[in-house]
């Protein structure tokens, strides 16, 4: 697709409540408008909480508390008082913010929206962390050159050596990362395991629906916690009749490239009920 309405992308142009960093505008001014400029950037500021040891950091319960820190606002607050200094000077790894890779994706989608340049969230699953198996992970989407770019944005270059990453992370290749949609409609299909889809002991039929949900309202610019856990997840759906797996059916083909796309979105989003609480975004 080369052309998509203008509505749509000034859509993902704008900030929402978990994305809004205007209060930090004078902070903002001085960064890269180049994208691998701004990642790099980014990764000087971020450490994520899993690789922290490799980098020579033990942290403590508090510390690690900053990953569930929601809106990119209060992020940026916690970062600044951990080290006051402008953006572009990379922390030391001790007074980077610790994160995880919702973190690395929102805080990336929050200082494009800022630059007025489209971009959203996608939640899903990376293949290219554990052999066979598809990890739990989110990565940026970047509207540019009249497509939409997937960026894994916590791909830093000790990161990419440990995991031999052959590809470029500011574009990843077909298959590198796999939609929570995609997830479920493979696993349906039998072309995929279910439980090779998660994260250390979690996994399965539940663990690909929540990641669904997270990415759809990701398309709504509601970017969740990756363990926030609300209503429509309470029931397993091994205890849940045909017509839910087939709702689930219909919610995984949803594709989300043109204005008409994303009003359908938000109407089946409320429709069914699964928005998680608004307050999260505060």
């Amino acid at each position: 697709m080369t052309t998509i309405q203008d509505s749509f992308l000034k859509f993902y142009a704008t900030p929402a409540s978990m994305t809004d960093i205007q209060p930090f505008s004078e902070r903002l001014s001085d960064l890269p408008n180049d994208l691998p400029e701004l990642v790099q950037t980014l990764q000087g500021l971020l450490v994520h909480i899993f690789w922290a040891e490799r980098y020579g950091l033990k942290l403590s319960e508090e510390r690690q508390g900053e990953v569930n820190l929601r809106p990119a606002a209060k992020r940026f607050a916690r970062l600044f008082e951990l080290d006051p200094a402008p953006l572009k000077i990379a922390r030391p790894h001790e007074r980077k913010l610790v994160s995880n890779c919702r973190d690395f994706t929102t805080m990336l989608v929050s200082l494009l929206r800022w630059q007025g340049k489209p971009a959203r969230a996608r939640c899903g699953f990376g293949t290219y962390f554990t052999p066979g198996r598809y990890e739990d992970h989110w990565v940026a989407e970047v509207w540019e050159d009249g497509r939409w770019r997937m960026v894994d944005a916590q791909l830093d270059p000790l990161q990419r050596q440990v995991l031999h990453i052959s590809f470029d992370p500011l574009d990843l290749p077909p298959g590198a990362f796999v939609t929570g949609g995609q997830a479920w409609q493979l696993c349906r299909q039998e072309k995929a395991d279910p439980d090779t889809f998660g994260i250390f002991q979690w996994k399965g039929w539940d663990f690909i629906r929540g990641d669904l949900y997270r990415d759809l309202l990701a398309h709504d610019k509601f970017e969740i916690l990756p363990w926030d856990f609300w209503k429509p997840l309470e029931k397993p759906l091994a205890e849940s009749p045909k017509e839910v797996w087939e709702v689930l059916d219909r919610l995984a083909a949803m594709q989300v490239y043109r204005q008409s796309d994303l009003e359908a979105l938000q109407n089946s989003l409320r429709e069914r009920q699964l928005y998680p609480p608004m307050e999260w975004a505060n």
